[in-house]
């Protein structure tokens, strides 16, 4: 038996076991391959159609749910139109008389202009007289003149998940005289009905969210993950939370894949997603492919013993040249000696005997150079290392050592950890790259000495090759580390006032740019100030350029101590400043504003007995929708700041807009 067992062991080990092991493998390596590109091309074919389908269906379902909530908006803007000069203690009335609203809504109420409910239907105790002028729906709709669809909230009455939808009153003169409100049932009312009937598949299903991730609608056979659907895809859904449209394959909880389509309901600011699991959609390619797998698999089996009575056949003759091959390898023998009337044995016995010596001259050749090169990089003055094909830096020469203060005992560990951490990432994975393809390394990086001197050098590798083989890499390295000091003190004056410290106008330009480019991104609240000194001419004419020099630097020192340190501050030029003051509000920002105005106030110079002081005339605008570029934001401020010195200067006004320019109260 173990006889039996060590035969089958050497037959298999041979090299007819090989081969025959080689091609079998090779046969099953194509037919998994096939499979595998089958499976994956097939993957994306099923999954474009189904996106597809998902595009289609998704754009139904957006268009049905925007058109019911235009209905009900407009419905109540008739509403609010009918109301127009009704007495007060008349609205109840007429609200009576609109009951087939109620076939769309829970409920109808209007507010005065102070946000307190005059009238409701039906009439529920305690809401008439409610006060919503804190509420958010209510400060939404009074600041902004159009329809709103509130934040979900559940009915003290019902208990159902409810919304309001609003439109504000006017009076016959145009201003704003209240609400509106007609509130929808998500629950039980029909806005959602339908879709509950829709079917996409076993899994498939569409949910409802607001633009701020609150969930509207989920169909009730299906589980609620965390508040959200079970395919949360963060991704794709903060995307669609912030107004993108369109189809994607993207991971739920759990990793779970699946089809994804979203779309806006513009008029609520809500996001249709329609839902389809990847493996649904994947099961019938994937039962396919595994049937051909076995039938691949049979087919296999039977040609492997029409291959091994093959390989046998062809693979006899071979048994000699192996032996002696080996015999080369073990180094019982320098070069083949094989007797035989094969021709193309004796063509292979041929071409390795000239190989081999082709291989032993080669080695003594690389001996030589390497001989050479040491002498040349030993000598030369400038710093050089040598790295073998891994990148394993195997030496330095000494006029590198002595740049970057190593000794001889130096190890490549050694290099990399002195590398500052800021770089060194990069630095590896540029460093990989080059050993990967062959290309030249340049890198610029801060190389930290062992006496704690940080240097700046330029380092510049090159793959060395002979006869068209690569060899290593041979490195140069330079100390670059005053002109890197130099070009950072270009860049730094390039945009700062050399009087001041503070930001020149290009400086500030392009800070200002950043910030409206975040604003019209994210809506992060930016605001400028823009201001320039009261009866600073009086300064310069009488005490001369030099006190009015020491002015402009005393207010300077007093305004950036006044700011918090994430602003920024500018001298336009003259006697005109600027602050940009990112993630501020208009309120906020007005505070600062008359801060920086007492402070400023304070501040004075003397000469000849005679004490000067200043004010400001202060402009303050903040960043709007519509704004696409800087100009009208710096005219904005401008312009307020005008109108400042137009009211007797020493005063903030704030622009709340381009026509609407508003007195502070400062």
């Amino acid at each position: 038996m173990t006889t039996r067992i060590g035969s089958l062991a050497r037959s298999f080990f041979s090299l007819q076991g090989r081969l025959l092991t080689g091609l079998v493998m090779t046969w099953l390596v194509t037919v998994g391959a096939v499979l595998m590109l089958a499976w994956q091309f097939g993957k994306d074919l099923v999954d474009e159609a189904n996106l597809a389908h998902l595009r289609y269906e998704s754009q139904l379902i957006a268009n049905d749910l925007t058109e019911q909530v235009d209905r009900r908006l407009r419905a109540l803007e008739r509403l609010e139109r009918s109301l127009r000069g009704v007495e007060p203690e008349e609205l109840s009335e007429r609200l009576a008389s609109h009951q087939v609203l109620l076939e769309w809504f829970e409920g109808l109420m209007v507010t005065e202009a102070d946000g307190r409910v005059m009238a409701d239907l039906p009439e529920i105790p305690g809401r008439a007289g409610l006060e919503t002028a804190e509420t958010e729906y209510f400060n939404r709709v009074r600041h902004s003149p159009w329809p709103y669809v509130s934040r979900p909230f559940t009915g003290r009455v019902s208990g159902d998940s409810l919304v309001l939808m609003l439109v504000p009153r006017f009076d016959e003169q145009g201003s704003f005289a209240g609400i509106v409100g007609g509130m929808v049932n998500l629950s039980h009312g029909g806005m959602f009905r339908r879709l509950e009937a829709i079917r996409l598949g076993e899994n498939g299903y569409v949910s409802v969210l607001t633009a701020g991730g609150e969930l509207l609608f989920h169909p009730r056979r299906y589980p609620r993950v965390s508040g959200v659907d079970s395919f949360d895809d963060s991704e794709a859904l903060e995307l669609a939370l912030l107004g993108w449209e369109g189809e994607t394959v993207a991971n739920g909880a759990g990793d779970t894949p699946a089809l994804m389509a979203y779309r806006q309901i513009w008029p609520a600011d809500w996001v249709v997603k329609v839902a389809l699991p990847q493996a649904q959609v994947q099961e019938p390619l994937g039962d396919f492919l595994i049937r051909l797998w076995w039938a691949w698999l049979v087919l296999a089996m039977l040609l492997l013993v029409t291959m091994r009575w093959l390989v046998q056949r062809l693979l006899k003759p071979l048994h000699r040249l192996e032996r002696q091959i080996a015999q080369v390898g073990a180094g019982k023998r320098r070069y083949l000696e094989l007797s035989t009337s094969m021709q193309e044995l004796s063509q292979v016995a041929s071409s390795f005997n000239r190989l081999e010596r082709e291989r032993l001259t080669a080695l003594e050749n690389l001996r030589d150079r390497q001989a050479f090169l040491d002498a040349v990089l030993g000598s030369t003055p400038l710093g050089m290392f040598v790295a073998d094909l891994k990148g394993h830096v195997n030496y330095l020469n000494p006029s590198l050592l002595e740049l970057l203060g190593f000794d001889v005992m130096t190890t490549a560990r050694d290099w990399w950890e002195r590398i500052h951490p800021d770089d060194r990432e990069g630095t590896q994975d540029m460093w990989r790259h080059t050993l990967a393809t062959g290309s030249d390394f340049v890198r610029q990086l801060r190389f930290l000495r062992p006496d704690g001197v940080t240097l700046w050098v330029e380092v510049h590798a090159s793959q060395v090759k002979g006869n068209d083989q690569p060899l290593g890499f041979v490195g140069m390295v330079k100390d670059i580390t005053e002109r890197r000091q130099q070009e950072a003190l270009q860049r730094w004056e390039a945009e700062h006032d050399p009087l001041t410290g503070l930001l020149n106008r290009r400086g500030f330009e392009r800070r200002l740019e950043e910030a409206l480019a975040e604003y019209a991104k994210t809506g992060t609240p930016s605001v400028l100030i823009l201001f320039d000194l009261d009866h600073f001419k009086p300064i310069n004419d009488e005490g001369g350029h030099a006190m009015g020099d020491e002015m402009l630097r005393r207010v300077a020192q007093v305004v950036a101590w006044e700011v918090r340190r994430s602003d920024h501050v500018a001298r336009q030029g003259g006697d005109e400043f600027a602050v940009l003051l990112p993630s501020c509000t208009l309120k906020q920002a007005g505070e600062i504003a008359e801060s920086l105005r007492r402070a400023v106030s304070e501040v004075t110079v003397s000469s000849a007995g005679k004490v000067y002081s200043i004010t400001l005339s202060m402009g303050v605008t903040a960043l709007q929708e519509g704004d696409d570029s800087i100009e009208p934001v710096l005219a904005r401020a401008d312009q307020a700041s005008y109108q400042a010195k137009a009211a007797g200067r020493n005063t903030v006004v704030i622009a709340a807009s381009d026509e609407d320019l508003v007195d502070s109260l400062w």
